[in-house]
């Protein structure tokens, strides 16, 4: 099941069961089932002090992603910062909606087992952005 809180922000989701189905198909295409996965809408400030304390980094980013996963089925808490993807829309020129969902599908896909920390993974997982968001579309 896929649940969707705000932490300490007032932010109103629209669309969570066409956007839980969505996340329901990029897990199926991965041979992979939806278990427990909370989508957490927060705050800079609220993301800072989850990497802080529980990561160990000093900075701001668009969303942190907590593995509970066992075997195929994905698990998890996805906090994404509502700052950061604002600003990050107005800095690539994107739709604030489009940089959501690309922050969401990225999520997923590190619960599936895709990493970003070399250059050939980034460009392996932007492939799958890419690629998920386009089926987004046609929803």
């Amino acid at each position: 099941m896929i649940s969707y809180h705000c932490a300490d922000i007032d932010f109103l989701f629209r669309g969570k069961t066409v956007n839980s189905r969505w996340l329901r198909l990029v897990a199926e295409s991965e041979i992979r089932r939806i278990g427990d996965i909370a989508i957490i809408f927060c705050s800079d400030r609220h993301i800072l002090d989850i990497n802080l304390r529980y990561l160990g980094h000093d900075y701001f980013t668009d969303i942190i992603t907590f593995d509970y996963c066992e075997g195929d089925r994905l698990s998890g808490d996805l906090f994404i910062s509502i700052d950061t993807v604002r600003e990050n829309s107005i800095f690539y020129g994107t739709d604030f909606n489009d940089e959501l969902n690309r922050v969401m599908v990225h999520g997923i896909l590190h619960l599936i087992g895709y990493d970003d920390h070399s250059d050939e993974e980034i460009k392996e997982m932007r492939k799958k952005e890419d690629y998920y968001l386009s089926i987004r579309k046609q929803l």
